[in-house]
């Protein structure tokens, strides 16, 4: 049985031990009691570029370190891993772990052919490259997962903002081709996997870190939970044919496993597969797979994949669909990159600036596999506001506008709290139950 969790990531603030307590309960909402059996989270960990972003930080002038907000995430997530009694039994981190390019091009993508142009977007400070990347915001990315290393198994994918170099691509010229501000164009993981490679310290030999391909951008892991053993497989994004191959490998290497998928970019706010217009990796080089491809190719053809995450795109939508084997893939996205409400409290004269942080908001999701009818609880957490969304009074107030306009409350609640009913979850994955009911070997 696991214990309620020892400590909150605003530890420190002035709360005395018996409220933070009872404030952790509240937002989890598990208790001793729940926490059985069966039952255990997965946090999910949305776009995180605006916190380690080296503008956002007090000696550049921002009102305060949003590093903090990160390190709040990180540390709330350690505490309450499983291996520290509480329930979270893995995470997964969903890309744009850090805001800035290095280069603008690496002389590899130019001696192919590319040619960058300036536009709009490319003058956009969180676009420009900047040599800061890597003193400031790769160093604050490291500290923030060894917070967790060592505690819980752990996957992260590289997204767009992770990427060596960006420009815009010459063939796309600003208001062609139905895109106002071009095309931007990514390339190069040098930098990534020089902190998120195989064969760095937060992944190297760890028994749980099953496979791995282009140095690391793309990874599977395994992990025990709910009397269930679980495989994970992290995509870089927009993923090639030869990406895909590497996973249908490692999918044989683990037949019958619940597998679960994380890339960066999947689902949009409409909860359809596609990509970001002006970043659409496959329209610069068809190498790469969009979205609706990874579904055609991937996810629809492997039976044991029931649930794909992703971020990139701001704002939250999920969808069902049948794979070609008649079984439910769940599809969910989470991205809460364009929150600045924590930048307007605390400058509330800078309002009119177009600072966007982030909130501290990230994703639980809470399954019970402990009754005849198997569960997922997703609930929307933020720890710098220290509640749900359902919790928080001013939470529609605060985002409705910007993200889902049309909804009513209720409904823009419901989109970051709901359920998905695993209904064939015991008799689909009856296979991979652990030789012990608690998952763990």
């Amino acid at each position: 049985m696991r214990r309620a969790a020892r400590k909150a990531p605003w530890e420190g603030r002035n709360m005395s031990i018996k409220r933070i307590l009872i404030l952790l309960l509240a937002i989890v909402g598990t208790s001793v009691a729940q926490a059985e059996d069966g039952k255990f989270t997965i946090a999910v960990i949305p776009d995180t570029q605006y916190y380690t972003d080296y503008r956002h930080q007090t000696e550049e002038g921002f009102p305060f370190d949003a590093r903090e907000l990160f390190f709040d995430q990180m540390r709330y997530i350690a505490e309450n891993a499983e291996s520290q009694g509480g329930d979270i039994a893995f995470a997964t981190a969903l890309g744009d772990v850090w805001q800035h390019a290095s280069q603008r091009m690496t002389p590899e993508y130019a001696a192919q052919g590319y040619k960058h142009i300036q536009t709009y977007l490319t003058s956009l400070p969180q676009i420009h490259p900047d040599s800061r990347v890597l003193t400031v915001e790769m160093p604050t990315a490291r500290r923030g997962y060894e917070m967790i290393a060592g505690k819980l198994p752990f996957s992260v994918v590289p997204g767009n903002h992770d990427y060596d170099s960006n420009w815009a691509d010459s063939r796309w010229p600003e208001g062609q081709g139905g895109l106002p501000n071009g095309m931007l164009a990514y390339g190069g993981l040098k930098n990534w996997t020089s902190i998120f490679g195989a064969d760095t310290p937060f992944f190297r030999k760890k028994s749980w870190y099953v496979a791995s391909y282009n140095g690391g951008a793309d990874s599977a892991q395994l992990f025990d939970a709910g009397g269930y053993r679980f495989l994970h497989i992290g995509f870089e994004m927009a993923p090639s044919d030869a990406v895909l191959k590497w996973a249908e490998g490692v999918i044989k290497r683990y037949p019958g496993l619940p597998t679960i998928v994380s890339t960066h970019s999947f689902l949009n706010r409409a909860g359809e597969r596609r990509e970001n217009p002006a970043v659409d990796f496959k329209a610069v080089n068809p190498v790469h797979n969009n979205p609706q491809d990874v579904w055609d190719k991937f996810l629809s053809q492997n039976d044991q994949i029931f649930l794909m995450l992703s971020g990139h795109q701001y704002g939250q939508a999920h969808r069902v669909d049948l794979n070609r084997f008649g079984h439910k893939v769940y599809q969910v996205l989470s991205d809460y990159q364009g929150r600045r409400q924590s930048f307007v409290t605390a400058a509330p004269a800078r309002a009119n600036e177009r600072e966007t942080i982030g909130d501290g908001w990230m994703r639980l999701m809470q399954f019970d596999l402990s009754g005849p009818k198997a569960s997922v609880q997703v609930k929307t957490i933020s720890t710098y506001y220290k509640s749900t969304a359902s919790k928080l009074p001013t939470y529609s107030a605060f985002y409705k506008e910007k993200e889902k306009p049309t909804a009513t409350d209720e409904e823009f609640i419901a989109s970051d709290e709901f359920a998905l009913d695993l209904d064939d979850f015991h008799a689909r994955f009856a296979p991979a139950r652990s030789a012990r009911g608690d998952g763990r070997k």
